[in-house]
Formats: C-alpha cells, structure tokens, sequence
C-alpha cells in the first residue's frame, strides 16, 4: 500500500483494525444465528452463510499484507498467489449467489407468505446455499487455469496488497485475449449478470406486491424487511462493477487497489452493522444473548 517507511506502522494498525472490526462483526451475526433458536429462519440461515463468506473474503485478500506489515516480508509464491486469486474471486462469487438465494427468500415471503414455510424449508434451504457455494467455486476453475498457463511476466512486483486477477494480468506478456474472453463470459455474464437479473426479477415482483398493499402501515412492513438486503446488494454490485467492469486497458492499479479495498474490507464490516441496526430481530437476540450471560455469570459468583 505504501513504501513510505513512516506510513508502514499506520497503514498496518489501519488494516489490522479493519480486519479485527470485520471479523468481531460478522462472528457475532454468526453466533447469533447459530446460538438464538428465534432466528432459525430461512433468512438468517443464508445471512449466517453471507457472515461466513465475508470473513473467509477479508482473510484471504488481509492476511498476506498484515504479515508484510509485521515482517517486512512482501514475497508471495506462486501457488500461494494462485490460491488467493481462486479463493477470493469464489468466495466474491458466492457472496452474490447468497444474496440472490436471500432475494429468493425475501420474494416468496412478500408475495407467497401462505406458502413460505412450505417453500422455504430446511431442504430448499441447503439445497440453495450448497448450489452457491459449490458454482462459485466451479466458475472460477477456468479463468485460473488460464492464468496459471502464463509463462512470461515483464515484471514479478503485484502492484497490489494482495494477488487480485487483474495486477496479474497487466504483468504478463502472454496473449491475455481468452482470459478476458472468459471473464466476459463467466464473470460477468454467468457469476455476476446472471445473479444481479434473478435479484433484479425477484425485486421487481416485490416491489410490485408492495405497491398493491393498501396500508401504508403495511407497505412500510413489507419494505423493511427488504431494505437491509437491498442495501447490501446495491454496495457489492455497486463495487464489484467499478473494479471488474471496465476495459483492462483503462483500469488504474491505483484506483483499483482504493476500490478492492474497500470491497474486502468496508462492505464486509457494513454487512453486520446494517443487519443490526436496521433489524429488530438481531437486535432482540443480541439482548437475549447479553441477558443469558449475566444470568450465567450471576450464579457462578454465588456458587
């Protein structure tokens, strides 16, 4: 991020804080949802899985500078820079496979709700998240087999914090005109456009049930429990398109580096806060959760 001595310290305690922030923020949305039989919903099921995926995101693309930071050491091998290309883009993949699953979700209980429990149940459910996780993965297979297949690089620096597909890319002299071909296709059309309409055709059923609500008590219901997903997704989708959706050729590192930060580290922090603050059902658990634990420790002091 900086070969600037003096900012080394700052830029580490910076991330690390970030990191940290992330972490605590999304394990406690995990815990809640693992721990509050209240929240053993569909919804909550697929955002403990969007906590899972945000944590794993934030290690991979973190963890390499925060031990740069400390050591000094800023080498990567290759395998090790593979590996983060493959993880990070699948678990970016399956981010946005969860949240077209939630929209699902949010879909059936807005304009099917007699039917939701019959729906949504348990089997739909993993059925739904183990399909994300495993064509986020699946989706990403060829674009790193092109990548691994390069042979020639005009330079071995990463002019990045961490191995993004795209720094890679500029590096090599190999002809780049099938990979790009294949993020065309798979990344944006298949892992991005593909999502984003499914989402988008869930909402537009959604909104369209809203409006047809006479209350407007009932309106303002129906549309909050949709904000907290909407507003993730607008984030991510927002992000995803300034960083990968523009010509090779016109991409700053340096933009890209600003936005990939921003991506592995705001959005996953963002997630939990507007989960928790806009979502009466989270907050509830966190305070059934806070009062179990005073009561444990109570008991324990008097015996």
């Amino acid at each position: 991020m900086s070969d600037i001595p003096k900012l080394q310290l700052p830029f580490f305690l910076m991330m690390l804080l970030i990191y940290l922030i992330t972490l605590g923020g999304n394990m406690t949305i995990l815990l809640l949802v693992t721990l509050d039989h209240h929240l053993y919903t569909p919804m909550y099921f697929f955002l403990g899985n969007l906590s899972t995926l945000d944590m794993s995101c934030s290690t991979v693309a973190l963890h390499q500078a925060l031990i740069s930071f400390l050591t000094g050491d800023k080498t990567i091998s290759f395998g090790s820079c593979f590996a983060q290309i493959f993880l990070f883009l699948s678990f970016t993949c399956d981010e946005l496979l969860i949240l077209t699953a939630m929209s699902y979700d949010r879909y059936v209980a807005i304009c099917n709700p007699l039917r939701y429990n019959e729906v949504m149940n348990s089997t739909t459910c993993f059925l739904l998240a183990g399909a994300s996780w495993i064509m986020g993965s699946i989706n990403i297979i060829p674009c790193l087999l092109e990548i691994s297949s390069f042979t020639c690089y005009t330079s071995l620096e990463v002019n990045h914090f961490f191995c993004d597909p795209i720094p890679v890319m500029k590096l090599t002299c190999n002809d780049t005109t099938l990979l790009q071909l294949y993020i065309i296709i798979e990344g944006v059309l298949l892992a991005t456009f593909t999502p984003f309409v499914l989402t988008f055709i869930s909402y537009a059923f959604i909104i369209s049930s809203i409006l047809r609500i006479r209350s407007s008590t009932g309106r303002r219901k129906a549309f909050y429990t949709c904000s907290s997903h909407l507003t993730v997704v607008t984030l991510l989708y927002g992000t995803l398109s300034y960083q990968y959706f523009r010509p090779i050729s016109s991409v700053s590192l340096e933009s890209n580096k600003l936005s990939s930060l921003f991506n592995t580290a705001a959005v996953p922090i963002l997630n939990p806060l507007i989960y928790s603050l806009k979502n009466k059902d989270v907050i509830a658990a966190m305070r059934r959760l806070c009062y179990l634990k005073t009561k444990k420790g109570e008991v324990e002091n008097k015996n």
